[in-house]
């Protein structure tokens, strides 16, 4: 049997309406069902940090969410981060501090960024590392990754939502030496 629910889902300000089974997560309805393929699933247990997209405002794992939980919800995906097919600042400091190098954990990173930005547009190094360290990145070690948000803070422009007339905060004095948790590095982020 079947158990099918007709949800209406707000992906990067479109609307649509679709047909999801109650098993299938929100990614596979991302990425099955709506062509959002920017959203990466990796672990699928929630660890990785691949599939992460901001539904209704905070960062999720789209992965352990399941697509009817999203009826009449606001999702923010990868692909709705550039205007008019240019990238934010936000990717542009990514591009700039070669904050990504095989590029599948990045999807989820400039969303995870996207969310730490918007709530705290002045983050500490620390409250950077912390909020990094909850996704997995194998190639960068990191330390690029940290430097792009530190830069987007910097540049004082939210999450990189380029909002016009915002100048940097001035505070950014960026560490060089700074660098993940230990517990981040590890498999699991453990």
């Amino acid at each position: 049997m079947n158990d099918v629910h007709l949800i209406t889902i707000t992906v990067n300000g479109q609307p649509s309406e679709v047909a999801v089974e109650a098993r299938r997560t929100l990614a596979d309805v991302l990425r099955h069902d709506l062509g959002y393929t920017g959203t990466h699933v990796g672990c699928e247990h929630g660890i990785c940090g691949a599939c992460t997209v901001i539904l209704d405002g905070a960062p999720v794992r789209s992965c352990l969410i399941f697509g009817v939980q999203a009826d009449d919800a606001s999702v923010e995906t990868v692909e709705g981060l550039a205007g008019d097919g240019d990238l934010n600042t936000l990717q542009e400091s990514f591009s700039e501090q070669h904050a990504l190098q095989c590029g599948f954990c990045t999807p989820g990173f400039l969303m995870l960024a996207t969310a730490l930005l918007r709530a705290n547009p002045d983050p500490t190094d620390e409250e950077i590392r912390e909020a990094v360290a909850s996704n997995l990145c194998r190639c960068t070690g990191y330390e690029p990754i940290l430097a792009a948000i530190r830069q987007t803070a910097d540049r004082g422009l939210a999450s990189g939502d380029d909002e016009a007339g915002r100048e940097g905060n001035g505070r950014g004095t960026r560490d060089p030496h700074v660098s993940v948790p230990r517990e981040a590095e590890q498999p699991g982020g453990q």
